[in-house]
């Protein structure tokens, strides 16, 4: 075993960081959306928690819910979610006053949101937004050092400090994110949320997202769950993942055996539904699998017997019904 691998941060069976029991959120309207039911999920230390599924069934509403950052029409209608601090206490968020909320919220438990030119301030500097996070959460910190921890914060996720001048429009998709990440682990907190971070960043620069959340979680030992509808993403940088559809957690497992024999058809669809850059549609999963994910391929099966019902006869070949010489 080399040394990163023997440094590499292993989820911690025994201890859990975030425990959601029977939650459940309702969107108030007419007729009223169940957009999240029932979910019960634990996040283990240390650990990095994939949440797949389609659009719209409920993965960002969960999420916000959990840090109650949801606004009208939705509203929770059971459960509950219970932080529980390495320092021995637990924390009931449904039960949190706004003012505790807030203090929380960054400190604890924080977020990555989707889309960071939309989270960033487009006429506030980078230095000024993150030294907020500082003067609300650190008031007695004083300006050296928030500026002198600023810049250490943009290095640590690769970002030169020079950038701390910058404006959002001024830094390409891949730096804002990285700037994302550090508002978000500035106060080293001990769970940290990612909704969609690698949206609409071309692959490699995905890639060098994933390394990054991977080393930092490696480096720091704070749990993750990763929300995103790219379940190869999950296969590739989560511990556990659980699979949601309709506002329900349909299957949970560690991921290999989700990848390598998943329980759920609706999990087996999801898998399927991934084409292969080397081989046919459905070959994403290797092993004994590749059939039955084939048969329950809609579009492919579909797609053939389109092009058998469009296929011209072979030149030559006179159909049965029709008589005489050519």
């Amino acid at each position: 075993m080399s040394a990163s691998e023997a440094q590499r941060v292993k989820p911690v069976v025994d201890q859990t960081v975030l425990s959601i029991e029977d939650f459940s959120v309702d969107y108030l309207v007419d007729p009223v959306v169940h957009a999240v039911k029932n979910v019960s999920l634990e996040l283990r230390r240390g650990e990095i928690l994939g949440l797949a599924g389609e659009s719209g069934c409920g993965k960002s509403t969960l999420a916000y819910g959990v840090v109650r950052l949801l606004k009208p029409p939705a509203a929770i209608t059971s459960g509950r979610a219970v932080f529980h601090s390495r320092e021995g206490s637990d924390i009931d968020w449904g039960e949190l006053s706004p003012e505790d909320l807030r203090a929380t919220r960054w400190d604890k438990v924080s977020l990555v949101f989707q889309g960071a030119m939309n989270s960033l301030n487009p006429v506030i500097s980078i230095q000024a937004q993150l030294e907020d996070i500082f003067t609300t959460h650190r008031p007695e910190m004083r300006r050296r050092e928030r500026l002198q921890r600023c810049g250490e914060l943009l290095e640590r996720v690769g970002v030169d400090r020079s950038r701390l001048r910058s404006f959002a429009h001024e830094l390409s998709g891949g730096m804002r994110q990285r700037v994302m990440i550090a508002m978000a682990m500035a106060l080293e907190p001990q769970v940290m949320i990612m909704d969609e971070p690698t949206t609409a960043l071309d692959v490699v620069v995905q890639r060098d997202i994933l390394r990054e959340i991977t080393r930092l979680r490696d480096e720091l030992g704070f749990a993750v769950i990763f929300i995103t509808h790219d379940l190869p993403l999950l296969l590739e940088i989560s511990d556990r993942i659980a699979v949601m559809r309709a506002g329900e957690v349909v299957e949970l497992n560690d991921a290999l055996s989700l990848y390598t024999s998943p329980q759920n058809d609706y999990t087996k669809q999801l898998l399927a539904s991934f084409p292969s850059l080397t081989g046919e549609r459905g070959a994403f999963v290797r092993g004994a699998v590749d059939e039955r994910l084939l048969d329950l391929d809609a579009v492919r099966l579909g797609a053939l017997d389109q092009v058998d019902r469009a296929a011209p006869e072979p030149l030559g070949v006179q159909s049965p019904d029709e008589g005489g010489d050519r």
